[in-house]
């Protein structure tokens, strides 16, 4: 931390196989999926560590990592001279040629990170959700408590329970009573019964906490080896685990409108969603905020450029873009061209994109370097979409990679 407080090591949690982001995680690593026309996802939970003044941080990798390595380290380059890093670590099979079994195993196998830095306190975060927080003020609830680890946890509807880890605290509101991993059925909070907290996925440990917890965790053979599954239950039931409620926290420069936003992107339409959020006049989540900055690569491109007639509105478009088209509520990664004549509705186009002339594209997801050809179209007919593309449960249409269009 900085200005001489205490010292955390930040270790980030990215080695997931985002099953359920498929097609955009056919080639790639969940985190390093393109989020908002220019950012990675890894790159929200970076910049809230590294605003919050955590500036040695481990990116834990494992699958298909070869793009998220390499927006890291072109990315996130930190000052050497004051021994501050951001740095991808892969799988090392130090305890044996396997891969991690889950993600207290990772933490397991990388143990000799903690060694090295020696620090009082280690952040262990998520690596793909969108939100802005500061870990500082978790940190201080962490500490003033004197719990072996600290869980960040958000209301939501008790019927998405299954989705989450979930916290049930006690009587003083911060102490962790339960911790039950994706249950059908928990009961609700005292103060409402149709909520629940769910876990974030983001943890500080005291460093001897999570030492003693991991070992304990790998001697137990019938372990799932993972944060949520076993290491917080664990805790919670040796009585040294207290929850930290997520709408206390405050950022710099937030709204009203956006404080407390955190989603979770796993699912297509959870992504889609959340690309909405973006381009409303008030944004649910905004981009804008110049006190909280949420970092990423910088492209060297020229701004976007509108010609023959093009026009977009309610939308985001990166640079190097351009449009001859027509394109609403949609979010345009950069290199992105629409042709004469196309129209673009309700849709999340990445890198290099080509539209071509008289082409319709509606509530569609296209990865990089995807080409729809003149007079094609997407969203347009259901039937045929479903036979061709992969189509999400609320009907969001999504083309992997380069994938061609017919």
């Amino acid at each position: 931390m900085r200005g001489g407080g205490p010292s955390v090591l930040g270790i980030v949690l990215a080695g997931g196989e985002g099953k359920r982001l498929m097609p955009l995680t056919a080639d790639r690593a969940k985190p390093a999926v393109t989020f908002g026309g220019t950012y990675r996802l890894v790159d929200f939970v970076l910049s809230n560590l590294v605003n919050a003044g955590v500036l040695r941080i481990c990116v834990l990798t494992q699958y298909k990592s070869h793009s998220l390595d390499r927006h890291i380290t072109t990315t996130w380059r930190m000052s050497n001279l004051l021994g501050n890093y951001v740095t991808p670590v892969p799988a090392q099979q130090r305890l044996g040629p396997r891969w991690y079994l889950g993600s207290a195993d990772a933490i397991l196998q990388s143990l000799n990170l903690i060694y090295d830095e020696r620090p009082e306190y280690v952040a262990v975060f998520g690596a793909d959700h969108v939100y802005r927080m500061d870990p500082r003020q978790m940190l201080d609830q962490h500490i003033e408590s004197g719990a072996g680890v600290t869980v960040a946890g958000i209301r939501v509807p008790r019927t998405e329970s299954s989705s989450f880890g979930v916290i049930t605290p006690g009587s003083d509101g911060q102490t962790v009573e339960r911790f039950l991993e994706k249950p059908s059925a928990p009961p609700g909070l005292a103060d409402d019964p149709n909520c629940v907290f769910a876990s974030m996925g983001n943890y500080i440990f005291t460093t001897k906490a999570l030492i003693e917890a991991l070992r304990r965790d790998a001697e137990d053979e019938s372990s799932v080896h993972d944060m949520g599954g076993s290491i917080l239950p664990q805790l919670t039931d040796r009585g040294e685990a207290a929850l930290y409620d997520f709408s206390a926290n405050h950022v710099p420069g937030e709204t009203t409108r956006d404080q407390g936003y955190w989603r979770d992107v796993g699912t297509l339409d959870a992504y889609y969603e959340a690309h909405m959020d973006l381009i409303a006049e008030r944004p649910a989540f905004n981009l804008y905020n110049r006190s909280w900055p949420i970092y990423t690569h910088s492209y060297q491109l020229s701004p976007a450029r509108f010609n023959a007639g093009g026009i977009a509105s309610e939308s985001i478009i990166s640079a190097g873009c351009l449009v001859r088209g027509q394109v609403t509520r949609s979010v345009l990664s950069p290199g992105v061209v629409v042709d004469p004549g196309a129209v673009v509705q309700g849709s999340v186009l990445h890198d290099n994109v080509h539209i071509g002339r008289g082409a319709v594209v509606r509530g569609a997801v296209l990865d990089k370097n995807v080409e729809v050809p003149p007079g094609m179209t997407i969203g347009v007919n259901p039937e045929r979409d479903a036979e061709l593309y992969t189509v999400s449960k609320a009907g969001v249409i999504a083309l992997g990679k380069g994938q061609l269009v017919t």
